[in-house]
């Protein structure tokens, strides 16, 4: 499970080429635009307004500090979704990651926000992660199928967790996988290899 990935991996997607790499500061002010351009309720994906100068630098600071490794999807040189793997080595939950992903509206449904879920996934399996946990609000149903089809299954149901900027809350799904038993069954099965990417 210790298999490190390496980037940037150009990839063909119904949207185009599209290349995944790992953000560095220098990718600040492209991610702010990028956030900018998210429809709003999109931001209800994250736990912090990634449109907002301040939050962007905080990001890349803790990303300097090794708690949070992000991808980014580029096509034409612009930013066209981000996937990020956010883990608290210093926690009670040091086993756990946190799986956060957004895409741009434009290219949804065209294999991006897929092939970017499957490189943060494999992202946390290098990292030696034993369970992951994603959440969104329980409306987007086409991130939350695309999350159950690499094996989250719905934990939690929070009501109001989130509030919008109009000051509507919404409830939140969170998904879980449990990687190492997903693991310790395949290895049961002589399949030791069928988790890895």
């Amino acid at each position: 499970m210790s298999e490190q990935r390496s980037y940037p991996r150009h990839l063909k997607t119904d949207a185009g080429d599209v290349e995944i790499r790992l953000m560095s500061p220098a990718d600040e002010a492209a991610v702010l635009a990028f956030g900018k351009g998210l429809p709003t309720h999109d931001l209800l994906f994250l736990p912090r307004n990634i449109s907002e100068p301040k939050v962007l630098t905080a990001w890349v600071k803790e990303i300097g500090r090794g708690a949070i490794t992000s991808l980014l999807a580029v096509k034409d040189g612009k930013v066209v979704g981000c996937g990020t793997l956010v883990r608290d080595a210093h926690s009670w939950s040091p086993h756990v990651g946190e799986i956060r992903m957004v895409v741009s509206l434009d290219i949804r449904g065209k294999g991006v926000g897929r092939a970017l879920s499957q490189e943060t996934f494999a992202l946390a399996l290098g990292a030696g992660m034993e369970k992951l946990s994603v959440q969104m609000t329980v409306d987007q149903q086409a991130a939350i199928t695309l999350f159950e089809s690499l094996g989250f299954k719905a934990e939690a149901l929070l009501r109001d967790h989130v509030r919008d900027i109009e000051g509507k809350t919404h409830d939140i799904v969170m998904l879980g996988h449990n990687v190492a038993q997903v693991q310790a069954q395949m290895e049961a099965y002589g399949l030791p290899g069928a988790v890895q990417h």
